[in-house]
């Protein structure tokens, strides 16, 4: 008799301690919504980004600097079929 009155003890407390981190799980969702609710009321609304005006990447490049990354590009491709 006494194992079956533990074993309901045991199932009893499971229960209690399963439903308080429940309802400890569902207050901290509903805190963590309702804050990001007021931050986001309170919050200014974001500056509009000016758009960025990127140079021509053509222009960038000079005859020498593709030389070089070609001539880089060449060699890796050598080492790496020798290993």
């Amino acid at each position: 008799m006494q194992n079956a009155e533990l074993l309901n003890e045991g199932l009893a407390l499971m229960a209690l301690g399963m439903g308080f981190v429940f309802v400890f799980l569902t207050v901290l969702v509903i805190s963590v919504t309702l804050m990001s609710s007021v931050v986001r009321r309170f919050q200014p609304a974001p500056a509009p980004l000016a758009p960025v005006k990127q140079a021509p990447s053509a222009a960038l490049q000079d005859d020498e600097t593709l030389a070089v990354i070609s001539a880089a590009v060449h060699r890796y491709r050598h080492q790496k079929g020798r290993d």
